[in-house]
């Protein structure tokens, strides 16, 4: 069942650039990095998980690009607007191949599975 999205008809006119266009400017240069490298790792500072996914990817020897965003105590609001593009709710966003997988606990999944080996060839 595809998530629940608001209808862009139940947006009122006089608002509806505003909830396009707010705080663009990160989820844009997310999308640029997902375009330009084969993993990408979306973080925030001092949230261990982040840390995690990173950790596990150098045991893998995958090569990945970070982004970090401040931390619990800034840049909610931009962070906010991350999660509202993915529908993912927490950081770590891990992409690969530009999809997104999810947090570190999928990622480490995906390398006790071999599925991440798959994705990236």
């Amino acid at each position: 069942m595809p998530r629940p999205i608001l209808d862009e008809s139940r947006i009122h006119p006089a608002i509806r650039e505003r909830v396009e266009t707010h705080q663009q400017a990160i989820v844009k240069e997310v999308q640029a990095a997902v375009a330009k490298h084969a993993v990408v790792v979306v973080g925030m500072g001092l949230n261990p998980f982040p840390k995690k996914a990173r950790k596990l990817l150098d045991g893998a020897g995958v090569a990945y690009h970070y982004l970090e965003y401040g931390n619990y105590f800034n840049c909610w609001r931009e962070r906010n607007a991350l999660k509202l593009w993915t529908g993912w709710p927490t950081f770590p966003m891990v992409f690969v191949k530009g999809t997104l997988v999810g947090g570190a606990n999928d990622v480490q999944k995906l390398i006790a599975s071999g599925e991440l080996k798959t994705l990236l060839a």
